[in-house]
């Protein structure tokens, strides 16, 4: 998400029946949601969408005792907030799925320049593997501890870090401008996400220093400029990328070839929208080499709810579960 998606925090804890081991659905593993109010809570009463399938499930307060015979936990919590509960989180080895930006980031010196305050858990980082499987897909498999990445980063590094590695595009002066519609800026109210603030008007943020840099540069072996915007719209995101081209290229070739067998990515020569990743874990990417300019510009669109947050995280799961990695997750959006 944008810096804190979240007004709330709550921890996911997912066990294993029988018959199955996902817990995305009721045929699936069962499971409850821990939330830092510990106000009991119906799960509908804040999330109405889920009436039918969770009529009776109730948020439960924080006890560190309700991850004994846990199976997973996805932590969806403020930054800061996993580092404080490590201790808690972690004891019983339990596989962790975290969607802060706590153990993202490699250094804890590259934390505190971009987050603003020193890594309170600087042991742990790296026990974390960064949680994007089209690029870490055996690390993921054999961590039991995984931090999802940011959903800005998910797009341009989908993007750019195969035509880095190809040698396609030069690594440093890359320009990443991407819109992001409202619900990544998270469910509590302020002046900047009210209707007759974003209705009809779209605006940059974070302007040369937003914290998704960081990520972008340390997976893409890059050197970026990041510009954010937000628009009016629900969800969904458009990274359109821009870099010098090391000579003519072909890079959506590059792409082609990047992800191909990858079941969340599909790579063509039509331009894509968020409309078509809407509501699922699906990236859609497209590259192009300009030869007046001499340079390349390759796009990705997301649902930043799916792919750049909460699908990533079942897909993460998945696989340090030894399921299946698609379980639970759909590649089709919701259109129109």
């Amino acid at each position: 998400m944008h810096d804190s998606c979240f007004d709330s925090w709550c921890v996911g804890l997912c066990r294993r029946r029988a018959d199955a081991a996902d817990c995305g659905s009721s045929r699936h593993g069962s499971g409850g949601c821990v939330r830092g109010d510990g106000s009991g809570n119906a799960v509908a009463a804040l999330h109405p969408h889920l009436s039918l399938a969770y009529p009776d499930t109730r948020f439960a307060g924080w006890d560190a005792a309700l991850l004994e015979g846990s199976d997973l936990v996805l932590a969806a919590l403020p930054h800061g907030e996993t580092q404080r509960l490590a201790d808690n989180l972690l004891a019983p080895g339990v596989p962790l799925v975290d969607l802060g930006a706590d153990f993202r980031l490699d250094t804890a010196a590259a934390y505190e320049r971009w987050y603003g305050e020193p890594h309170a858990r600087p042991d742990l980082i790296g026990s974390f593997t960064y949680g994007l499987p089209e690029f870490y897909r055996d690390a993921i498999r054999g961590s039991k501890r995984v931090a999802a990445p940011g959903c800005y980063p998910t797009a341009a590094n989908l993007a750019l870090r195969p035509l880095i590695e190809a040698g396609a595009i030069e690594s440093r002066g890359i320009i990443v401008n991407a819109a992001s519609g409202v619900s990544g800026a998270g469910r509590a109210a302020t002046a900047a996400s009210q209707y007759c603030s974003v209705e009809g008007n779209m605006r940059a943020y974070g302007l040369l220093n937003h914290r998704h840099t960081a990520e972008m540069e340390m997976v893409s072996g890059g050197k970026v400029l990041f510009t954010p915007h937000l628009v009016p719209m629900s969800r969904g995101i458009l990274a359109t990328c821009y870099a010098r081209a090391a000579g003519p290229c072909d890079p959506l070739a590059i792409l082609f070839q990047a992800f191909a067998g990858e079941r969340f990515v599909h790579v063509g020569e039509a331009l894509p929208e968020t409309k078509w990743a809407a509501g699922s874990n699906a990236a859609f990417l497209t590259a192009r080499y300009d030869e007046r300019t001499g340079t390349v510009v390759a796009l990705a669109a997301i649902d930043n709810l799916g792919k750049g947050a909460a699908g990533q995280m079942i897909q993460c799961a998945n696989l340090m579960l030894g399921l299946d990695e698609g379980a639970g997750l759909s590649t089709m959006g919701i259109y129109p």
